[in-house]
């Protein structure tokens, strides 16, 4: 559901899933509150062209889980990356995310390297996964 809502690139539905005083670590960015997380998504689609994303459960245990991901994104020049990275998950008992922790590296890809072609939105069910595309 995670991979599904970021996949919208619609910063207000996958604020969401985040409680109203969320905490965040994006890279070197801190962020707390939803509409933090709101004012955050907007900037970040706003330069990450084509964005699409693949998440995959690491581990779980009580209210945390650890994921891996990866996304595919363009800039405006039109150069590609691929960025990787984990996610810490710590969740309230109602089920909404109270913390994210991200870390995350880009890696610039060619066109011809790119590995996620589905069109924009969610991705479809008959598409690998990141272990079956070695990622």
């Amino acid at each position: 559901m995670a991979e599904d809502g970021w996949n919208t690139r619609d910063p207000e539905r996958v604020a969401l899933a985040y409680t109203v005083d969320s905490t965040w670590r994006n890279r070197a960015e801190f962020l707390s509150g939803r509409e933090a997380i709101v004012q955050f998504l907007h900037r970040k689609w706003a330069k990450e062209f084509d964005y699409r994303l693949i998440k995959e459960l690491w581990a779980f245990d009580d209210a945390r889980i650890a994921v891996r991901f990866a996304y595919e994104w363009r800039d405006d020049s039109g150069n590609w990356f691929r960025a990787y990275g984990n996610e810490n998950w710590e969740f309230d008992e109602s089920g909404l995310m109270r913390r994210r922790i991200a870390s995350i590296n880009d890696l610039p890809i060619g066109e011809s390297d790119r590995k996620y072609h589905w069109p924009l939105g969610r991705r479809p069910d008959e598409h690998p996964g990141l272990s079956e595309l070695g990622l």
